[in-house]
């Protein structure tokens, strides 16, 4: 029997803090990359993947998220009457993109208790989960290879990629065992954040996941964790540990990637993404180089 269509769910309830003042008044998702808000790069590749159902967890002062994905009837009545149709079709897009729904999270209690909150959405469908602090390049499909995993096996399956061991402390880390496929690995434990020296590996989890129902009974049972909130890498962990379920795997992602949970690394995703486009990158690319002479 085939299985149930995948939704997707994209917690963006967090406050930002990072970004402020930016941040302030605007949902960090919304805040630009180059022409497009940082949230809709994730809802373009959960349905290039063939997902077009998607939930997104808000929090309060949220509101800019939903309008952006909703029409704009006299924008778009203004761009046609001026003959803007390139205008007009960018404006539309956002709205056409998929079925997207909203749901409070209430308190920010962690990840875990964000996916908690999409429960009745998802109901018996197995689910994506992006985090819209890692942009995943259109160019190096991740979710299509995550999305087949979870058909094969029927694990919860992460995103991992091997990151310097100085670097390993600001991530989850992998215990990992080989399998029959170089871009696969069946995950045996995550340690959250470790130091290096207590590191299982340097394989670090990015933001995606693709998970079973299952996962939820287990996120109603796991106790808070580190900062008083439920972490869903405890429940991984706990499905990783079960002998008698279908565990966990990763996949090995080592395409582009582009980080915008911090302003430094912000900055260098919008000018990396901006210098590879046809219609920035001619006149950026020579200046880039210009610039960075003068440093």
């Amino acid at each position: 029997m085939p299985h149930k269509p995948f939704k997707a769910v994209i917690p963006a309830a967090g406050l930002g803090t990072r970004f402020l003042p930016a941040t302030k008044a605007m949902p960090k998702e919304m805040l630009p990359v180059v022409d497009k808000p940082a949230i809709q790069y994730v809802v373009e590749e959960a349905t290039q993947a063939g997902i077009g159902d998607i939930l997104i967890i808000i929090g309060r002062n949220k509101n800019a998220l939903s309008n952006h994905f909703d029409s704009v009837p006299e924008l778009e009545t203004n761009l046609e009457r001026k003959g803007d149709h390139a205008k007009l079709a960018k404006v539309q897009q956002s709205s056409d993109l998929a079925d997207i729904h909203f749901v409070r999270q209430g308190e920010p209690k962690g990840l875990g208790h964000a996916v908690l909150r999409a429960r009745s959405h998802v109901g018996d469908h197995p689910f994506a989960v992006l985090l819209g602090d890692d942009l995943i390049d259109e160019r190096d499909p991740l979710l299509t290879t995550m999305l087949a995993e979870h058909d094969r096996t029927g694990a919860a399956i992460i995103a991992l990629m091997e990151v310097d061991p100085d670097h390993i402390h600001l991530y989850g880390a992998a215990a990992v065992e080989a399998t029959e496929s170089v871009d696969v690995v069946k995950v045996t434990g995550l340690v959250e954040k470790p130091s290096a020296e207590d590191a299982p590996s340097n394989y670090a989890v990015i933001g995606r996941y693709v998970l079973s129902p299952a996962v939820f009974d287990v996120l109603e049972r796991t106790e808070p964790g580190k900062g008083g909130e439920i972490q869903l890498t405890d429940a991984l962990q706990e499905l990783a540990a079960d002998p008698e379920g279908p565990g966990v795997y990763g996949v090995v992602f080592r395409g582009r990637r582009y980080d915008t949970g911090d302003r430094v690394d912000y900055i260098k995703a919008i000018v990396q993404l901006a210098a590879d486009r046809d219609d920035l990158g001619p006149e950026l690319r020579p200046w880039l180089k210009d610039f960075a002479a003068t440093l």
